[in-house]
């Protein structure tokens, strides 16, 4: 039975102290079979998840007051996470997610945050290997006459995996995590092209974490490609750092890679203007020379899939005679100036984005999207949640993948 509300002086019935005292002791119960979003009438019931398969029930803002309370419940063999309906509501708590049999209760501190006193039973923990790759940064564009942008940066790369030549090897240890618990994932975007004269756009973060608390895994967004309207700028800062852009007047800066996650960019040459290439994850780039813009720098060979792959290629400089290559691993091209455009970077291999000039075609190359890949023992299966796009592997050698390609949202383990 839901809270009742009675006027001033009105006399109560036999029936509804009776009910009223009921509640108390036993619950009116609301059996639900799919993911289930509560409403104000859910206060003092019981709300029980009842599926076979992994539900959510959602706590919306603006619904309850503070002092409020409904108990949750779920007996069916689907796990069932609780979670906030939108970025107005904050749902906290140790434990979020139910295993069959479990249940706690929902007390709300106001409209908008509530917390989650889940009952459920210790958790089982098992371990889980990853690879953590975020976005690559854009290549820059210059716009001083004869001017060439930098190559963006490789997304930074993390794992508890051996990573083959890399700033990363392999001292990363696996993560200890629960199943039946929501934890989150973010996939980084790569840094957008630029078709005027600018820097660069830095690669997003990727992120691998304990669902509304903290992040265990980040691996940092590419820097973007050195470029701008005056004077050649700097290479940014990022996992992988952006390749200086180069002009005929002024200094330049390489961008910085993050220890342990990528390399830094190289510098521009000054005569026959040429800029440098973006870092890599495996490697420094390389040096332009005369004419030629800085390659790129190699990726980093990991075999978390069961193959090696090479992922984290830096992105070539601009130059006024032959852009610089895109580093191993998914790098792209450094623009020849007036004749091409600088390349993209490979989407899901965290790519440099190659750099472009003032003289048309006006585009630099975009950075690749990054990557999450988690490795597991095959006797657990996975649910990837709404938001995220992905595939779990059939099992080989022991082992299940599910490689997370975009989004950001949630995933656990039954």
């Amino acid at each position: 039975m839901a809270i009742q509300s009675f006027s001033s002086g009105q006399v109560l019935t036999a029936a509804q102290m009776s009910a009223l005292q009921a509640n108390d002791y036993n619950q009116t119960v609301s059996a639900k079979t799919t993911s289930y979003t509560l409403v104000a009438g859910d206060v003092g019931t019981h709300v029980q998840m009842t599926a076979a398969t992994a539900t959510t029930i959602s706590v919306p803002a603006a619904t309850f007051a503070a002092g409020d309370s409904l108990f949750i419940s779920s007996l069916g063999a689907g796990a069932c996470t609780i979670q906030a309906a939108s970025t107005a509501i904050l749902v906290s708590g140790q434990s979020l997610a139910l295993s069959q049999n479990g249940g706690g209760t929902l007390r709300f501190v106001s409209s908008s945050a509530c917390t989650f006193f889940s009952g459920s039973a210790p958790p089982t923990f098992f371990s889980l290997d990853y690879l953590v790759l975020a976005g690559g940064g854009g290549g820059g564009r210059e716009n001083f006459s004869s001017g060439t942008g930098g190559g963006g940066g490789a997304g930074g790369l993390r794992s508890s995996l051996t990573v083959s030549g890399g700033g990363n090897t392999g001292a990363e240890l696996a993560l200890g995590v629960a199943k039946n618990v929501s934890y989150s994932v973010v996939v980084g975007a790569g840094g957008a092209l630029v078709s005027t004269g600018s820097v660069g756009n830095d690669g997003t973060n990727s992120s691998f974490g304990i669902s509304g608390s903290i992040d265990l895994v980040v691996a940092t967004g590419g820097g973007g490609g050195g470029g701008g309207t005056v004077n050649p700028t700097s290479g940014r800062n990022g996992g992988s750092g952006g390749g200086a852009a180069k002009g005929a007047v002024g200094g330049t800066v390489i961008g910085n890679g993050t220890a342990n996650q990528g390399f830094n960019g190289s510098l521009g040459f000054a005569s026959i203007e040429a800029a440098g290439g973006g870092g890599g994850a495996g490697a420094v780039a390389g040096a332009s020379s005369s004419g030629v813009g800085g390659a790129g720098g190699a990726g980093a060979a990991n075999s978390i899939t069961g193959s090696s792959v090479t992922r984290g290629g830096g992105g070539g400089g601009c130059a006024q005679g032959t852009g610089g290559a895109g580093g191993s691993g998914g790098g792209g091209a450094g623009a020849n100036y007036g004749s091409t455009n600088g390349g993209s970077g490979t989407p899901n291999l965290g790519g440099g984005g190659g750099g472009g000039a003032n003289a048309a075609p006006l585009n630099s190359g975009a950075g690749g999207s990054g990557v999450v890949i988690l490795r597991y023992a095959d006797t657990l299966t996975i649910s990837i949640g709404a938001g995220l796009t992905g595939t779990e592997s059939a099992a080989s050698g022991g082992y299940k993948r599910a490689t997370i390609t975009a989004g950001s949202g949630n995933v656990s383990w039954a």
